[in-house]
């Protein structure tokens, strides 16, 4: 959007644990240069000169490294910081263009993940900046309906790897058409210009998910207002119904 971003993350920390000295090292040195000593370790021709204590100092540089790499904070200061720069460069300032700290909320469900990237999917057109999702600039469900006409999926984004299964692929637990169709629908009952329903047996997310269509309303729309730090379904009927009882009250 023109004055902030929405991200849906992935933290994959089994995969940055599994990931050696050496492949820790590299994925650093693609974000910052890095320390001398790290540089040199890189480096086979200078690596075997390395002393016992400073192959130990590599070890313990590569560990707070493969943390920072699964964490959430040091993404945002990567990605905000690179923003600002090009914002200040454009605008020919300096200082700080972000207001405040970023906002995040964990996912507990796949309600809460469809519900959630819904959301940021149509950002654009519950703003009026675009008609459909296909047209929204900036956003993941736009590379992937450009993509769905090819057999690939956008590599940047985590790929849909259709319905659950007993042994987990790592992906989205979507097939892409029901996440596409879900999109427009529910993009439909958003635009002031395309009221729309949506029928839940004709969503297999949703009906996998069991939750009704009014519920899945209010729970793309209150994303941001209606939860704190943790989005889930039982979470969003149990506040439905707290406030059922209190209006009948």
């Amino acid at each position: 959007m023109s004055n902030h971003t929405h991200l849906v993350l992935r933290i994959n920390k089994q995969k940055a644990d599994a990931l050696s000295v050496d492949e820790i090292i590299h994925r650093w040195h693609k974000l910052y240069k890095g320390m001398l000593l790290a540089r040199r370790y890189t480096d086979p021709t200078l690596r075997d000169l390395l002393s016992a204590a400073e192959l130990d100092t590599v070890n313990a540089l590569a560990d707070v490294y493969r943390k920072r790499l699964s964490d959430i904070s040091w993404f945002m200061r990567l990605l905000n910081e690179y923003i600002a720069r090009q914002a200040n460069k454009e605008d020919d300032c300096t200082g700080h263009f972000w207001e405040g700290r970023f906002k995040s909320q964990a996912l507990l469900d796949e309600a809460a993940l469809a519900a959630c990237m819904a959301y940021v999917d149509l950002n654009p057109v519950r703003a009026c900046q675009a008609k459909t999702p296909k047209t929204s600039p900036h956003t993941s469900i736009r590379k992937r309906l450009l993509a769905a006409g090819t057999e690939y999926q956008p590599r940047q984004l985590l790929p849909f790897t259709g319905e659950p299964k007993s042994v987990m692929q790592d992906g989205l637990p979507f097939r892409a058409e029901d996440y596409f169709a879900l999109v427009e629908l529910t993009g439909r009952h958003f635009h002031p210009e395309k009221p729309g329903q949506i029928d839940c047996t004709a969503s297999p997310i949703l009906e996998r998910a069991g939750i009704e269509h009014t519920h899945w309303y209010r729970m793309v729309s209150g994303i941001e207002t209606s939860f704190k730090t943790r989005v889930s379904l039982e979470q969003h009927l149990s506040k439905h119904f707290d406030d059922t009882t209190f209006n009948s009250a």
